[in-house]
């Protein structure tokens, strides 16, 4: 048995290793599996708890450490259950935060290249692949350990496995050892997170990956299909573009990034034409099918001649370019390279062939898989748990946070939910009502926007006024050689209360907190006008918009005073 159980161990790391935060529930089968067929790890629900605590957080993400923390922060003892080996959950170990990493430096890339039309010229990039990955796990890895040094600071108990409701009062963990580990609390906060929805009619392969496998870098795609025009898919679009692939994206719907306003977005695709080989609007993906296993063994052999030959190795040469369109070559896996090609078939009844796909269609939320009824807790036919304003569930002394309780489904939204959720826990008044919460597309360029935006003012009658400040006359924005942008401000028409805002540009994300805090503060334009800013700075355009709704600003050409 003891033998046995060191086999279960290692399948589990291999597990936590491969499949954290990937689109298979494949990590969640494993354990509902361990639970209903181990007889150590199913437990009768009338069994001792091997551990109590005051309150019990399910899920170690931002919204899960946050109220883990917070709680600690008020006197409460925590148990904090996590299914991975570290904090952070999505966001930090395969979402938010890689993803910057990536963007970062690919952004570097692409600004070097651009210094050629100020006169100053670099060699192509060489990347090595293996240390932009080394670079990239570099950077989770620090903030995961900062984590679980927090985390052991404040006396957080980790728990390492997979929980599942066994009542209202416990839980059970599947730990990775195979056996399992009961807890008894008085209060528990869910943070159990999304999951990527899957497209059941695609087949397996490794060249078919979500943004999980695409932030690992198996290899760079020389054609590269994205399905899914959000965020997510845009953004890792256009790290996979700097590095080399040529782009087709494929989006069901008949916009791009479909939260922001259509003015932001034609911005960033007339900026980022030069990326795609097509923008398939309105378009979905059908059936996809793997080639013929006589085409990966044909590319196998090709590739095999290429490593011979010198020409493939951890370093390539960068060549895609606006003006060249070429594709260097770069190490792949060996799972990637002797996997063969895919060919999609669109809904508009085309077929096309990529030898790589990307699926960046949504996340479902969790809440189906965490034995919520077992607690009595409610759950929306979608997954979603429904909260009231203090993040309570039916169950009066269970909460729920981030991405199982909604829409938006973002981090900085989960931690203040977290926050709340604590708080009321103890025993405190708290509630989660804000006016705002803003979104970023970390995209070149990228956009911002906060609070109501022009589609949101129309659909719910708002009689609304606007103003735009361009970038073209912005200094610094110039002297950045990047005045594309604009910075544009929305405004109840009778108050002239900011309430929305959206920017476009290098760093739209770092600016759109100034526009955040009007809005939660009832700031009009007057006082965002009349506030000094900076000059010459991107923050400044945000003062400048101001001014131009006043009818005040002495940057552009004279307008009508309000």
């Amino acid at each position: 048995m003891a033998r046995r159980r060191r086999v279960s161990s290692s399948i589990w790391r291999i597990f936590s290793v491969i499949c954290a935060g990937c689109c298979c529930d494949c990590a969640v089968r494993v354990a509902e599996s361990r639970m209903s067929q181990n007889p150590e790890t199913s437990r009768p629900a009338s069994e001792p708890a091997d551990s109590d605590c005051d309150v019990l957080v399910l899920g170690g993400g931002p919204g899960g450490y946050s109220a883990a923390f917070r709680s600690a922060d008020l006197g409460r003892r925590v148990i904090l259950v996590e299914q991975y080996a570290t904090l952070g959950g999505v966001c930090l170990n395969v979402g938010c935060i890689p993803s910057k990493a990536l963007l970062h430096v690919t952004g570097a890339m692409e600004e070097a290249r651009a210094l050629a039309a100020a006169g100053v010229t670099f060699a192509a990039p060489q990347v090595d692949l293996d240390r932009l990955r080394a670079h990239k796990d570099g950077v989770v890895r620090t903030l995961t350990s900062g984590l679980a040094g927090m985390a052991k600071g404040r006396k957080v108990t980790v728990v390492q496995g997979f929980g599942r409701f066994v009542d209202a009062q416990q839980i059970e963990v599947a730990l990775p050892d195979g056996g399992s580990r009961r807890i008894r609390f008085a209060q528990a906060i869910v943070a159990a997170g999304s999951r990527p929805v899957r497209l059941p009619f695609l087949p397996e392969s490794p060249r078919i990956v979500t943004s999980t496998g695409a932030l690992a870098l198996p290899a760079i795609p020389r054609r590269l299909l994205v399905i899914g025009g959000g965020i997510i898919g845009l953004e890792m679009a256009t790290v996979y573009s700097a590095l080399g692939s040529r782009i087709t994206v494929a989006e069901l719907g008949p916009t791009l990034m479909p939260g922001a306003d259509r003015d932001l977005v034609k911005v960033w695709q007339k900026k980022n034409a030069w990326r795609f080989d097509r923008l398939l609007l309105d378009t979905g993906v059908v059936a996809a099918r793997v080639l013929p296993e006589s085409s990966a063994g044909e590319r196998g052999e090709k590739r095999a001649e290429t490593v011979a030959s010198g020409e493939l190795g951890k370093t390539g040469k960068m060549g895609n370019s606006a003006e060249t369109g070429k594709t260097g070559e770069f190490a792949e896996s060996a799972e990637f390279a002797d996997s063969a090609d895919i060919e999609v078939t669109f809904s508009n009844g085309e077929t096309e062939v990529f030898d790589g796909v990307l699926v960046a269609v949504g996340r479902a939320p969790n809440g189906g898989l965490i034995g919520a009824e077992q607690a009595g807790i409610a759950v929306d036919a979608r997954g979603f748990i429904p909260v009231d304003a203090t993040m309570r569930t039916n169950v009066p002394h269970i909460f729920a946070v981030g991405d199982i309780v909604g829409q938006p489904m973002l981090a900085h939204k989960a931690v203040h939910e977290a926050h709340v959720a604590a708080v009321v826990a103890a025993g405190g008044k708290d509630a989660f009502d804000p006016l705002q919460i803003p979104s970023v597309a970390y995209t070149d360029p990228e956009l911002a926007w906060t609070g109501k935006s022009e589609r949101q003012c129309r659909d719910e009658g708002i009689a609304y006024g606007k103003s735009v400040f361009p970038w073209a006359a912005s200094g610094r924005a110039l002297a950045n050689g990047r005045d594309e942008g604009f910075t544009k401000l929305i405004f109840d028409e009778q108050t002239h209360r900011v309430i929305g805002g959206g920017i476009v540009g290098p760093h739209a994300g770092d600016l759109i907190g100034e526009i955040s805090l009007a809005i939660e503060l009832g700031a009009d334009a007057s006082d965002i006008g009349r506030t000094i800013h900076p000059h010459p700075t991107l923050g400044e355009t945000i003062g400048l918009a101001a001014e131009v709704f006043e009818g005040t600003c002495t940057d552009l050409p004279a307008a009508r005073k309000r």
